[in-house]
């Protein structure tokens, strides 16, 4: 026998109609099952519980006592069930860190982007010295 409403929402701790709107944002869904609401919020909530948890044991928040943003991207980067993650959890760098390896990357763009082209250049001059030889 299924719990009344207000039963169940005592039983999770996310707001259901939040998880509602969040499901309804996807086009392959026209309605939503009660049941399935409830069963989406308490799977979202035992998951959240279980990264945190992991996260906790698994990072420095025993020294601190405390769980932070880098044991959970810690996580999220080495513990393989939680790889998923990485790209919605990604390590914390400066500012400055960024603009740095930017101009690097763009750097090393343009060196590759020259070298590629000077490659394609001796290529088409094999290419025409061949045929002007033949």
């Amino acid at each position: 026998m299924a719990a009344p409403a207000g039963l169940r929402n005592r039983l999770v701790s996310l707001p259901l109609s939040r998880i509602r709107v969040i499901m309804k944002s996807s086009p392959e869904v026209s309605s939503i099952n009660q049941d399935a609401l409830f069963l989406t919020a308490k799977a979202t909530e035992l998951f959240v519980q279980y990264l945190a948890t992991y996260s906790y044991k698994h990072g420095r928040g025993k020294e601190k006592n405390a769980l932070t943003y880098t044991d959970l991207s810690h996580t999220a980067e080495e513990c393989e069930t939680f790889q998923f993650l990485a790209d919605i959890l990604p390590k914390k760098i400066l500012a400055s860190k960024y603009l740095k390896m930017l101009e690097k990357e763009k750097r090393d763009g343009e060196v590759r982007e020259d070298n590629d082209e000077a490659e394609e250049e001796e290529d088409e001059d094999k290419a025409v010295g061949d045929s002007v030889g033949s």
